[in-house]
């Protein structure tokens, strides 16, 4: 299995609102942005991700689930830009910040403090594990 962070803007997609939708999941549509679109068609079922809130927050509220592989982006005509589906799995128990992503050892070279700007990044192993501590669930 292979781990991913989404990222959202809560005020225009947010946590309560992808949890709301279930176990059908929703599309993460909308991402023009060529290496997030190869990190989407790299995804297979069942990998997990965390769920971020950008902008407002900057924070990693959740854990979500990819439910259904790489599918044409249906917000556009362009056959360029695909999205996966994930769903919400479990939140954390307390949110982790990136600041304290970028304090914290063993995160230095996380995508998320490296590479700020791309919505849809690979998380390791070792981070993966890190983060899920900091936020209070089980990796």
């Amino acid at each position: 299995m292979n781990h991913w962070l989404f990222k959202s803007e809560p005020d225009s997609w947010s946590w309560d609102q992808q949890v709301a939708k279930g176990a059908g999941g929703e599309e993460w549509s909308g991402v023009r942005n060529y290496q997030a679109r190869n990190n989407m068609r790299a995804m297979k079922i069942g990998d997990r991700g965390f769920y971020y809130h950008s902008n407002v927050g900057k924070e990693i509220v959740g854990v979500v689930e990819v439910c259904r592989e790489s599918t044409p982006d249906s917000t556009t005509d362009d056959p360029r830009w695909d999205c996966v589906w994930i769903r919400a799995v479990k939140p954390f128990k307390r949110p982790v910040t990136l600041e304290e992503c970028k304090t914290t050892p063993g995160l230095e070279q996380m995508a998320l403090i490296n590479n700020m700007r791309l919505s849809v990044q690979p998380v390791s192993a070792e981070e993966w594990a890190i983060v899920c501590r900091l936020g209070g669930v089980e990796p």
